[in-house]
């Protein structure tokens, strides 16, 4: 009975211990949230570019370009309850979680700066965070009227065809990147979204935005939204344009307003208004 008791006894002292221990540490980690709960706004370009090759390197494979590949999460957009912080998203990628499939990264100090700086900052390897967003309610006005998207763009059910669809655009690119392709559309065009003019043997023109290639082929969309295919050894003429046919907003408007409409355009996420 007293060999009983006194096992008991330094099982209760050990618990006590290891709770307090317990409590230590979450007191400490707890600390350490509301110490760094927001991360920095702004990144080191150079940071940024590098951590996208080693994105490219290390984690597109599973995580997928846009960040969403693996179940719910989403590294682009958020939320990451496990790495809210610049300093848990350092450790999360450096032990890994192994029950997941998720392996550990030891890397270089560096290569993990520059890594948490290409996610934090939205995917964006060219270091332009500091966007400024505006009022979307306002955006979407100038959306149908004054920017006259509908006239080249697909949303919903609604609009045409010359430009890509921009249904999901919000979660296809990032903020950065759609002010700059409302600022520099011809530098932004993806070579896929390039405009191109065919000719056939009999004289037809056909004109449209381009959608596959191969050696042999081509697939276009028409502004009117017919799927065309073409055999290139078929053809008379064939021309890829280089200059979008999109314009430049920042001749037609104002820095505030680019803010609206991308503002706007981020909350474009396949969603029916």
């Amino acid at each position: 009975m007293r060999h009983s008791s006194f096992i008991q006894t330094r099982r209760a002292a050990i618990a006590v211990a290891a709770l307090g221990a317990l409590a230590g540490r979450y007191g400490s980690a707890r600390q350490g949230v509301l110490a760094f709960q927001e991360h920095p706004a702004q990144y080191a370009e150079a940071d940024i570019a590098a951590g996208a090759r080693l994105y490219g390197t290390l984690c597109v494979g599973c995580h997928g370009p846009t960040g969403a590949g693996v179940g719910s999460v989403d590294l682009r957009h958020g939320p990451l309850p496990r790495a809210s912080t610049d300093a848990a998203l350092r450790a999360f990628i450096t032990s890994g979680a192994p029950a997941a499939g998720m392996p550990a990264f030891r890397l270089p100090e560096g290569d993990l700066t520059s890594l948490v700086a290409f996610i934090r900052a939205g995917f964006d390897a060219n270091g332009n965070v500091g966007v400024t967003l505006g009022d979307a309610a306002r955006g979407r006005a100038l959306f149908e009227t004054k920017g006259n998207c509908l006239s080249c763009h697909r949303l919903n059910d609604a609009g045409k065809y010359a430009g890509p669809d921009l249904t999901e655009i919000g979660r296809l690119r990032t903020p950065a990147a759609l002010q700059r392709s409302l600022i520099d559309p011809t530098a932004s065009m993806l070579p896929i979204n390039r405009p191109v003019r065919a000719v056939t043997r009999d004289g037809t023109v056909i004109t449209g935005r381009r959608l596959n290639e191969d050696t042999y082929t081509v697939q276009l969309i028409t502004d009117e939204g017919r799927l065309v295919s073409l055999v290139k050894a078929e053809l008379k003429e064939w021309t890829v344009r280089t200059t979008s046919t999109m314009p430049a907003y920042k001749d037609t408007l104002s820095a505030s307003e680019i803010a609206d409409l991308v503002s706007y355009l981020v909350s474009l996420k396949g969603g029916r208004p």
